[in-house]
């Protein structure tokens, strides 16, 4: 595996609501086979950026691939086969309300796979549960019911219904406790190993930063400014990446990441 080989590549990217722009020019790379974080102040379209990247923010410019193919005015059945190759958790999980979480984790194997069959669906649904670290019981309980970390499981078990290639995590770590935090990075890493999967992730956390991205993107004016390993960012002289890398959570981070693996 070439290590530049990318899985998304962005070229040009602008993003727009009214007069409002969002992106300008934005490029980006993602590596086959890599955990690249995204972050980037408020504002800065971190989620607007990955909902262009899946087709759903049409980009006013600019050029999006996913797996080689070229995303933008591609037919509806050829988006199709290369949707299937990635899974999306959004931010806060995004779940139907009105669906247990196993009729949840099926709502995209139901999309892409009509044929198959309910107990197979219910078979695929046990299993994607399991992956995420939920308890079997979990798979007939409700949205309504499942506490904040459990949400996110389920949301990420869905994700990972179609058997993903390519993973987007929306900000998977918010709301979360740093215990609870902490195990979903674990388990996103594992995830990540075990089944070769490259992950987009858009996180503030900088624990998750330092614990299992291989890379990370900084969005900031209007564009990423700066991509790579943290010790190579905090070699740029931006104010903005200065500020969050060396502010007081960024150095209790750093520290904790230093005394994890020291």
């Amino acid at each position: 595996m070439a290590e530049q080989e990318s899985v998304i590549s962005v070229r040009g990217l602008r993003t727009a609501f009214g007069a409002q722009v969002i992106h300008d020019n934005l490029d980006l790379d993602v590596r086959k086979g890599e955990i690249l974080g995204v972050v980037g102040g408020s504002g800065t379209g971190k989620s607007v950026l990955m909902r262009a990247i899946i087709g759903l923010q049409e980009p006013e410019a600019g050029e999006v691939s996913v797996f080689g193919t070229p995303m933008r005015g591609r037919e509806e059945d050829e988006a199709f086969e290369v949707r299937r190759r990635w899974g999306v958790m959004f931010q806060g999980g995004a779940l139907f309300s009105t669906l247990t979480v196993a009729e949840n984790v099926q709502v995209p194997l139901r999309e892409f796979y009509p044929q198959i069959d309910n107990q197979l669906l219910d078979e695929i649904a046990r299993f994607k549960i399991h992956l995420s670290g939920l308890p079997p019981e979990a798979a007939y309980k409700y949205p309504s019911e499942l506490s904040g970390g459990m949400k996110k499981r389920a949301g990420l078990a869905r994700a990972l219904a179609m058997d993903p290639e390519l993973l987007f995590l929306d900000e998977p770590t918010a709301g979360l406790d740093p215990i609870g935090a902490s195990m979903f990075d674990e388990l996103t890493r594992n995830l990540q190993e075990t089944l070769g999967l490259t992950v987009f992730l858009i996180t503030h956390d900088l624990d998750t930063l330092y614990a299992i991205c291989d890379r990370v993107a900084v969005i900031a004016d209007k564009k990423v400014i700066a991509v790579g390993k943290i010790d190579e960012l905090l070699a740029t002289d931006h104010p903005w990446i200065h500020d969050y890398f060396t502010g007081p959570r960024g150095r209790a981070a750093r520290l904790g990441h230093e005394r994890q693996n020291g």
